[in-house]
């Protein structure tokens, strides 16, 4: 099984994509048990999302479930969110706070660190080494990590997540004309939209991006209520509803890459 994929383009821009793989060894999903055999916790359809949006993007998209391993965690377990509900390296619940695992079988100390060799440590050797060429031919790098949730999830969040959550971790993984032509655009969509809210970037886009040394970095969190038929099994995509969210996110991609090039030394 193909661990990670890399669609090589011609831009600045570096789509990550994290979540969007189905992929369990058959040794770790007879562990599972039936809440978390269902997978639920996928970035659903997000390749197909983005597909064609940004033709000279490079795409990195891990293919295996973040139930085997979380590519978007800290490697060494260290929350992104202290004092509030998230999910671990390797994840022992869903988003819905229940258990993934059947009784005694959830991973060891040294089976994670097996899983974040194998599963982890691959997706962010290819991410590193896009962002790197990308930034050794134009000065200038910029990773956009791709992701979806649930929009009502109380476990996590309280009430409905607005349909479009930007995260910069509070202005310091882009510089700031990144974050303000994403921001402006969001905001002139029909979408609900917040900057650096309930999800302010997770460990991929806080990790990689550094202005100061030319990479930048932000995370689109969107509500699968834009684009799905329905949040819940079997998690159909709705070629409509997604249709009209690509106009926003392509005009949004397009600014990203105007505005990368004018950084450019």
């Amino acid at each position: 099984m193909q661990v990670v994929s890399v669609q090589r383009g011609d831009s600045p821009i570096v789509l990550g994509q994290p979540h969007g793989g189905t992929f369990v060894p058959d040794n770790i999903a007879a562990r599972l048990n039936d809440t978390g055999r269902a997978l639920a916790d996928t970035d659903w359809h997000i390749s197909r999302l983005y597909e064609g949006l940004l033709d000279s993007a490079t795409v990195v998209q891990s293919h295996v479930h973040r139930y085997v391993i979380d590519a978007n965690r800290d490697p060494e377990g260290v929350s992104l969110y202290p004092g509030q509900n998230t999910t671990t390296l390797v994840p022992l619940t869903d988003f819905d706070g229940q258990p993934i695992w059947r009784d005694g079988q959830e991973p060891s100390v040294d089976e994670i660190e097996q899983r974040r060799q194998a599963y982890h440590a691959p997706y962010h050797a290819a991410l590193a080494n896009e962002l790197q060429r990308v930034r050794d031919r134009y000065g200038v790098a910029v990773l956009y990590d791709c992701h979806s949730i649930r929009s009502r999830i109380p476990f996590l969040f309280e009430g409905t997540l607005p349909d479009m959550n930007i995260g910069t971790d509070g202005g310091a993984t882009c510089a700031l004309q990144i974050e303000s032509i994403t921001n402006e655009i969001a905001n002139s969509s029909p979408y609900s939209t917040v900057l650096n809210g309930r999800f302010r970037g997770g460990w991929t886009t806080r990790h990689y991006g550094c202005p100061a040394d030319g990479i930048h970095a932000i995370q689109m969190e969107l509500a699968q209520s834009t684009y799905l038929t329905s949040e819940a099994a079997p998690w159909s995509y709705d070629t409509e509803k997604a249709d009209r969210l690509r106009y926003w996110l392509r005009g949004i991609l397009d600014a990203i890459q105007h505005t990368a090039l004018e950084l450019t030394p």
